[in-house]
């Protein structure tokens, strides 16, 4: 009887969420009206009954001031990102499970102006971007067992390009629409932003490259200058066995050196573990023209 509740309330909550889940699709991934995230795993893959699992969130989204007095960046790092965000340049965050990507985004779109019409993309809809009036937010559908086709990513930001956006936010970039977020990077939409699973900036552009490849059928080299002509920042977040989250690394790529894309960082972690700059930006046309603007006025 218990674990006949227990299963009913498992596919309402999947329901909710555009998500089906049954003997034939035992596993799901939904979130709650809250926008905690729930992964489901049913029999016969879950061979001890129905599993429920879910990742909270705080109630009140997390800023980067919040950040800074956690010790996951110092103030000069923030004051640095956000110069970036302001100046339009497109941002990807990597890092591992629950290194907080989301958390960070999150707080990264407290620098994008109010005036901004930005869309928001993923699979289960977990960005809390504040203070954006013109904020549309999207979510992926999976096929419906009475018919209802799936809607993907992919198809997300096809649809995203042609609402008139000034940025578009992919909450996570996991498979073949990285090629589509890459096109997005590359068609005048700056400032952008994405994250990604990755254990440093370097395997960052390598897991890209690869996720590209899934869908499109491009060589490495095409790939690669498609990156370095859309991606301009990445952010490395790491979390420590102690569960603290921090951010490891700034870098920016700076072109390419044959099929090499170049890159070179910016703030990292040092011996005694405090972030600390690194180098200089190299591509300051942006910066010096949104920031000497914001001076003269």
């Amino acid at each position: 009887m218990i674990s006949t509740i227990f299963l009913n309330k498992i596919r309402e909550i999947a329901g909710s969420c555009n998500r089906v889940v049954n003997e034939q699709r035992p596993v799901a991934d939904a979130r709650l009206e809250n926008g905690s995230r729930v992964n489901i795993v049913l029999p016969p893959v879950s061979l001890e009954g129905p599993i429920l699992t879910i990742r909270r969130f705080p109630d009140r989204p997390i800023t980067m001031d919040t950040l800074i007095a956690l010790g996951s960046l110092t103030r000069e790092a923030a004051e640095f990102l956000r110069g970036l965000v302001e100046a339009r340049y497109s941002l990807l965050i990597g890092g591992g499970t629950s290194t907080g990507k989301t958390t960070f985004l999150n707080a990264l779109s407290s620098y994008i102006p109010a005036d901004e019409r930005v869309i928001t993309i993923e699979d289960n809809a977990e960005l809390q971007l504040q203070g954006l009036p013109n904020l549309v937010r999207l979510e992926a559908r999976e096929a419906a067992m009475e018919g209802a086709a799936a809607v993907t990513i992919r198809d997300l930001i096809r649809t995203a390009l042609r609402m008139r956006p000034d940025r578009v936010i992919i909450g996570e970039v996991r498979g073949a629409e990285a090629g589509d977020f890459l096109v997005c990077l590359n068609t005048g939409h700056d400032g952008s932003m994405g994250s990604a699973h990755a254990n440093s900036v370097r395997e960052m552009v390598s897991r890209l490259e690869m996720m590209v490849l899934m869908g499109m059928d491009l060589s490495v080299s095409v790939i690669r200058r498609q990156i370095a002509a859309g991606v301009e920042i990445l952010v490395h977040l790491s979390r420590d066995a102690s569960g603290v989250r921090r951010v490891e690394e700034i870098a920016e790529i700076t072109g390419m050196k044959g099929d090499e894309i170049l890159m070179h960082t910016l703030f990292q972690r040092d011996r005694s573990g405090a972030l600390v700059r690194t180098g200089e930006l190299h591509s300051v046309t942006k910066w010096e023209r949104t920031h000497s603007a914001a001076e003269a006025e």
